[in-house]
């Protein structure tokens, strides 16, 4: 690994080795088609470094960690994405280790430089630093979850194969230091989100699909409704809300089919979706209040379609279980974007001045397209097969049985 035998190793030394057998982990891991490095490398190394100065090796582990987890931000990814990934092709003390790797890295930056996105994400996900400046963070990590100097070490290593795994990804918002304070995104009101939320909690907590989809509608209505005053607002006072972009991971399986069923509420709020299929998440571009009108119906759309899926009965026609079902979330999002799109398109018309809007509205696509065409150049549509005339038709039934094309493009 580069280090002379005849005297102690730099902790400089020490973190470009610990990175060198992430990066042979993830290489072993690789080939041998798994998700998260070598396990058995990962246990080798650990094991080796555990018999080498700690304090250097302590200090080589935070070096490491900053050195990857800087070059993983730089390639887009965020701090849920990481977490998300962790949970995923991780244990939980490949999660926790990180979300200290990330409190390590965020700590120097003044919080006014910090996207607001970040700063929710941070929270969300626990990222601060809790330990004492008196140790190391490893060796007070380890003594935090009973484990050993080499246990502590093969997670590190495992960890960090992990994030060399990670593929480039669009830079979607700036890094810490790199956010301007003078930018201010615009949100959903909390009572607008407040009304919305109490919608969607009663289509979730409904048995009738019918009685679901028209609230699930009926909170489309209001988002819809509050993104024209908002348009409004913004067209007479010249302030623009410019496009931006957000993260949705989705729960295997039928990530493909839930993908469309975001891509649907997406068009319905003005929005574009691509969904990388590897990693099973799908990228929102849009103006700041619109996504989180997508978030939110999404997120609650597919508790719904997951519990119709579920209150289906298979019939026994010799259709598996899972072609069935993939084509029944296929029905159903192809469905519920046309009850959304409906409701967006009525919405408009009953307004007080469409013709007015509509210009408006026209731009603000233009400049989203424009966003995610420059994020994504070379994104392409592909298609659903649907290889279940029985799921499809349930699908179709439980969305009020729409009469719907059996493919549906989704860019990706």
């Amino acid at each position: 690994m580069g280090i002379s035998e005849d005297r102690e190793p730099t902790a400089a030394e020490l973190g470009n080795a610990i990175v060198a057998a992430a990066l042979q982990s993830a290489r072993s891991g690789t080939r041998s088609k798994s998700a998260r490095g070598d396990a058995v490398v990962a246990k080798r190394f650990g094991a080796l470094f555990a018999g080498m100065p700690p304090a250097e090796v302590e200090h080589g582990t935070h070096l490491a960690g900053q050195h990857v987890i800087a070059s993983v931000f730089r390639n887009g990814w965020m701090p849920s994405d990481i977490a998300s990934a962790a949970q995923r092709r991780g244990d939980t003390f490949v999660l926790e280790f990180l979300t200290d790797v990330i409190a390590a890295y965020v700590r120097p930056f003044a919080p006014d430089t910090i996207d607001e996105t970040w700063r929710a994400q941070l929270g969300e996900l626990g990222a601060e630093v809790w330990w004492s400046d008196s140790a190391s963070q490893l060796s007070q990590w380890a003594t935090k979850h009973m484990l050993t100097s080499e246990e502590a070490l093969t997670t590190v290593v495992e960890a960090l194969a992990l994030l060399l795994l990670l593929p480039k990804l669009e830079l979607i918002r700036p890094l810490p230091g790199a956010a301007r304070p003078q930018s201010v995104a615009h949100h959903v009101d909390e009572k607008v989100l407040g009304r919305v939320r109490g919608l969607l909690a009663k289509a979730e907590s409904t048995s009738f699909p019918e009685e679901a989809e028209a609230l699930s509608a009926k909170a489309q209505e209001l988002m819809t409704k509050y993104a024209l005053d908002r348009v409004s607002v913004d067209t007479d006072t010249s302030v623009v809300d410019l496009p931006g972009a957000r993260r949705i991971w989705l729960d295997t399986p039928y990530t493909d089919a839930k993908a469309l069923l975001i891509d649907a509420v997406a068009n319905a709020n003005r929005s574009r979706a691509i969904f990388l299929a590897e990693w099973g998440f799908v990228t929102i571009v849009g103006d700041e209040s619109d996504l989180d009108a997508v978030g939110l119906l999404s997120t609650s759309l597919l508790v719904q379609a997951t519990r119709a899926m579920i209150a289906i009965d298979i019939p026994e026609s010799g259709t598996d279980a899972r072609t069935f079902r993939k084509a029944f979330l296929v029905a159903y999002a192809t469905r519920i974007g046309e009850r959304l799109a409906a409701a967006t398109a009525a919405t408009i018309a009953q307004s007080t001045a469409p013709e007015r809007l509509l210009p408006v509205l026209a731009s603000h696509q233009l400049a989203v397209d424009n966003a995610f065409d420059t994020l994504f150049p070379q994104s392409r549509s592909r298609g659903i097969t649907i290889r279940s005339a029985e799921g499809w038709d349930a699908g179709r039934a439980a969305a009020d049985r729409a009469r719907l094309d059996s493919r549906r493009g989704l860019e990706s």
